[in-house]
């Protein structure tokens, strides 16, 4: 028997009352050591025999401990029945507290009901009572509402009627300024009561509008064709020839002051013309950009010239000529050209002057633009299928474009030629045709008997890339595609135009691979060099043109369409975003491994001369040539001079055909070769004959 289990056996009067409060966890700390067990279900005496086991064990000198731990649990045993005797001394008084405050809870409960259901009834009595009145009243409101709108409306009426006698009276005192401000007045309370309900107030106001406005308008537009007359307008003459302008009759201050005067009378009923006309628009499939109507005075400048155009340009006049679209489009930028002077002159004062940010001269090759947009719409559908036709059509309206932007400043942002061209029934025609004549033109340019001769040949300096004819002409070719394409409205029409001119570089390749594989037994031949040198230019230029500011932003609008289409992955999308790549790196890619395969090919072919001219060199023994003492002069065995001869033609003739850098590729991957041969082959091969 151990001595824990004896110590049990002496304390078991202690561990009966520890057993009667087994019911709960006794915590109880030994040293620093927290101990917490359940003394449910007679675990009590193997937890004591442990725990005297662990602090006294074997060792019969630890039994002088037991006092002080029988002190400790006794201590611990009296602090649990302090805190059990205090819980349950406190826990009556907290309920006796919660249920006295419940019971008040409750009383003042029940005094609330019962005054909610006094008040219920007093208002439901006060309701039953007043209900008479509600309705009596609310009647009443409704009335008084009533009688409100309709004395609003009368005075609307008043107002409008007010306005009407106003310009009434001042057209008799011939006061056109004060009528013309009036009647602006009287359409921005038009526009106001667009908000309205009241349909037919609001017919009289636009009825009351209309009326003076024609009135004012066709006075108005009467005495300022009269001035326009005098002044001898449009001016049909070039600005040279025109007697206006140059010599001036003495009444000219007197004109022009009444220009001035109806020009300014004419733009305060902008408003209610733009509230009573309706704006002419092309259908929406051309993609117009909005744009406000020209200003009244200028539309009746232009109306004369919108007239001699319908006349010449429609119908069955000879002018009327659908193969002739340079005739309207020259004429149209003649009429600009005959104007601007005046307008800029004459005009655009009197707009600075009444604080006006229109530009004159804009805002009148716009009102001419526009007939030339609906001729456009007009004839291209009867062209579209006839190549020659619509192919000169876009060429005459590309010319028009490109003098309309450079010469007259008209802004690309403004309704233009290109939003015709851009719908799609003709764009895709437009895309095909150039197409055909590109790849015709190809054809060509293979098939000439100068395809492959440089255009410089004689002229050093200009001749450093020795580019064949045939890979001038098609860069020249990529690039009129370019300047023809670059100022359409839209980038997606510029990305599909892209992909043409990838598809017509790729094909071009193509057919270089297949004239290439023709002279791939002639690989140090004129033709093939030209090839070589006409895929290294090709690839050059795409380079130059990926870093060019067009590109980049047609870069960076195809790399919208891929995110938004999830075309490419995002390694691909961060190379195009981080510039690391550019819209022509797959033809770069495949023109720099066809310019990389030829240039083998070359090396292959002359390094195989070489080691056919070494033979006797790699045969030659070392050992029985005389020693470096023994010759007076040092001279170069005979036996290498093939070599040396074959090598030094071959670098002349390639350097002659080659443009420098790729000479240079040629020479440092040849030396290479030639390396390894010299240094591996021939000289193991002569020390072996020597030995």
């Amino acid at each position: 028997m151990t001595l824990a289990t004896l110590c049990c056996s002496e304390n078991g009067d202690q561990r009966k009352n520890i057993k009667e409060k087994s019911d709960i966890n006794i915590a109880a700390v030994v040293g620093n050591q927290p101990v917490c067990e359940s003394t449910d279900n007679g675990d009590l005496p193997s937890y004591v025999a442990v725990f005297i086991e662990k602090e006294v064990g074997n060792d019969l000198k630890s039994l002088k401990k037991l006092d002080k731990l029988i002190e400790q649990m006794t201590e611990s045993k009296m602090q649990l029945e302090e805190q059990v005797l205090t819980v349950s001394s406190e826990i009556p008084k907290r309920i006796q507290s919660a249920l006295k405050n419940a019971e008040e809870s409750k009383q003042f409960l029940n005094h609330f009901l019962e005054q909610e259901s006094h008040l219920f009834s007093s208002i439901n009595s006060h309701l039953l009572t007043a209900q008479p009145w509600i309705e009596d009243l609310g009647a009443m409101i409704n009335q008084i509402e009533e009688i409100e709108r309709h004395l609003a409306y009368l005075k609307w009426i008043s107002q409008i009627e007010e306005l009407s006698d106003n310009i009434q009276q001042y057209l008799m005192t011939n006061n056109v300024p004060e009528a013309a401000s009036t009647l602006v007045f009287m359409a921005e309370l038009d526009i106001k009561l667009q908000e309205s309900s009241c349909t037919h107030l609001l017919g009289f106001m636009r009825a009351t509008v209309k009326f003076w406005h024609k009135i004012l308008k066709d006075k108005l537009t009467s005495d300022f064709e009269e001035i326009l007359a005098q002044l001898h307008w449009p001016f049909i003459a070039p600005p040279q020839s025109q007697t206006v302008g140059i010599s001036r009759p003495a009444s000219a201050p007197e004109i022009y002051s009444n220009l001035e005067t109806l020009f300014c009378q004419l733009l305060k009923l902008q408003t209610s013309d733009e509230l009573l006309t309706e704006t002419k628009q092309l259908p929406e499939k051309y993609s117009l950009p909005a744009s406000p109507t020209v200003i009244l005075p200028i539309q009746i400048m232009l109306t004369p010239l919108q007239k001699r155009f319908r006349y010449h340009f429609r119908g069955n006049r000879q002018t009327n000529v659908i193969s002739k679209p340079e005739w309207y489009l020259a004429q149209v930028l003649m009429w600009i050209g005959n104007h601007t002077q005046f307008l800029d002159e004459k005009i655009q004062p009197i707009l600075d002057k009444v604080g006006s940010s229109v530009n004159a001269r804009l805002e009148f090759s716009r009102g001419l633009m526009m007939l030339v947009l609906e001729k456009l719409a007009a004839d291209i559908p009867c062209l579209l299928y006839d190549d020659s036709l619509f192919c000169h059509l876009v060429d005459e309206v590309l010319l028009f474009e490109r003098e309309l932007h450079s010469v007259h400043g008209y802004p690309s942002t403004f309704a233009n030629c290109m939003h015709i061209l851009s719908e799609e029934t003709c764009f895709q025609r437009w895309l095909t045709v150039e197409r055909k004549f590109a790849l015709q033109k190809m054809d060509s340019m293979l098939s000439s008997e100068a395809a492959w001769i440089s255009q410089y040949k004689d002229i050093t300096d200009v001749d450093e890339m020795k580019v064949p004819d045939c890979a001038e002409t098609f860069m020249t070719l990529l690039l009129v595609i370019t300047d023809r394409y670059k100022n359409l409205p839209t980038a997606s029409r510029k990305l599909q135009f892209l992909e043409l001119q990838k598809d017509l570089v790729d094909d071009f390749r193509i057919r270089l691979t297949q004239v290439m594989k023709e002279e791939t037994r002639a690989s140090l031949g004129f033709r093939y060099c030209a090839i070589l040198n006409a895929v290294n230019y090709i690839s050059t230029v795409l380079a130059d043109w990926a870093d060019n500011v067009f590109f980049l932003q047609l870069q960076q609008a195809a790399l919208e369409v891929f995110a938004e289409n999830n075309t490419l992955s995002k390694l691909q999308l961060g190379q195009l975003a981080s510039m690391e790549s550019s819209v022509f790196d797959d033809m770069i890619n495949l023109l720099e491994r066809l310019k990389h395969d030829m240039l083998t090919r070359q090396v292959d072919h002359v390094f195989r001369e070489v080691k056919d001219a070494a033979k006797l060199y790699k045969k030659e023994r070392w050992l029985s040539l005389p020693s470096q003492s023994e010759q007076a002069v040092m001279s170069l065995s005979s036996s290498a001079c093939p070599l040396l001869l074959t090598l030094r033609d071959r670098l002349l003739q390639l350097e002659q055909q080659l443009c420098f850098s790729l000479f240079k590729i040629f020479w440092q991957m040849l030396v290479e070769k030639l390396d390894i041969y010299i240094y591996q082959e021939v000289s193991k091969s002569r020390l072996y004959v020597g030995l």
